[in-house]
């Protein structure tokens, strides 16, 4: 066994206590058994038995702060620790804090001197989200000690939101001519793709229109032809008063005034816009029901019409 080391402190600051001491195995037995000779031994401790009941124990005192102070007169501070409180459960009466004075080397500075703020500068936009500084001068000589103070502030500014100019898409091809003889129109349309916004420059026109003209309508020519024109424009009345009976044959066929030799279907009904708005499309069909023997090829085709719609912006 080794020897014993030296007894720890007493586990009282004042009274009765109790204080330890240990020893360790330098050698076990050959055998390989257990030793049993105690590593530990305990006894009782009295330390300054006139003490009260209300006295503590507290560590030794720490090391001191640096000073406060750079230079010239400054303070530090030094702390120490309860390790164990009175046994009464009262508070502690020893001082845990130590505070005094301490004298650095004498300062050859003197404190910065600033000149007031100036005004804040202009945004660093002319609208939306940007920037704004403003300065101060140092008024002491530099070389009498180094001044560590902010000479510059920058902070946000909020101008009005920027305009936003209306943004169109390209033109689209332009549509077939509206009519199948003599003149017409044909359009083309643009979408709006961003409104204007904060007083930005307005839409340009989305619709245009322009004229076409695919060949001269066949009016038909002589005496001959104008009798035989009045004897349809007579039949054309006949259909027009049995539809208005009932009939319908009135519901289907088209002047062939219009259309001489032909039996036409009344137009259709518009299709929906291609478009809700920004300037779309519309068509609608007019299809031959039946074309005499008489009739002109050409004077038979069927006819389309385009027309624009929900032109107004999105």
């Amino acid at each position: 066994m080794s020897e014993w080391i030296t007894w720890s402190p007493c586990s009282m600051s004042c009274g009765m206590g109790l204080r330890s001491r240990e020893r360790y195995v330098k050698q076990f037995p050959d055998d390989g058994s257990v030793c049993t000779l105690p590593t530990e031994e305990n006894e009782k401790c009295t330390v300054n038995e006139e003490c009260t009941p209300n006295s503590c124990l507290v560590t030794e005192w720490g090391e001191w702060d640096s000073c406060s102070a750079t230079c010239g007169l400054g303070m530090k501070r030094r702390e120490r620790m309860v390790k164990m409180p009175p046994p009464d459960g009262s508070i502690c009466g020893a001082e845990v804090l130590e505070v005094e004075k301490c004298m650095m080397p004498e300062c050859h500075t003197i404190p910065c001197m600033l000149s007031p703020w100036s005004d804040w500068s202009d945004c660093s936009v002319t609208c939306g989200k940007g920037m704004r500084t403003r300065q101060r001068m140092l008024k002491s000589p530099v070389e009498l000690g180094e001044c560590t103070e902010d000479l510059e502030q920058v902070e946000k500014c909020m101008l009005p939101e920027c305009p936003t100019d209306c943004m169109v898409s390209e033109w689209t091809e332009w549509s077939e001519c509206n009519k199948s003889c003599g003149k017409g129109h044909m359009i083309r349309t643009r979408m709006v793709k961003l409104e204007p916004q904060f007083g930005g420059d307005s839409c340009p026109e989305t619709v245009q229109r322009k004229k076409c003209k695919i060949r001269k309508c066949n009016r038909g020519g002589g005496q001959g032809q104008v009798n035989s024109d009045e004897k349809k424009r007579r039949k054309e009345a006949r259909e027009k008063r049995r539809s208005k009976q009932g009939g319908r044959q009135g519901e289907e066929t088209t002047s062939t005034a219009e259309h001489p030799g032909c039996k036409m279907r009344p137009w259709s009904s518009w299709t929906d816009c291609t478009k809700l708005c920004g300037g779309g499309i519309q068509e609608r069909l007019m299809t031959a029901k039946r074309r005499l023997k008489s009739a002109q090829l050409p004077s038979c085709k069927d006819r389309k019409e385009i027309r624009a719609c929900n032109v107004h912006p999105c």
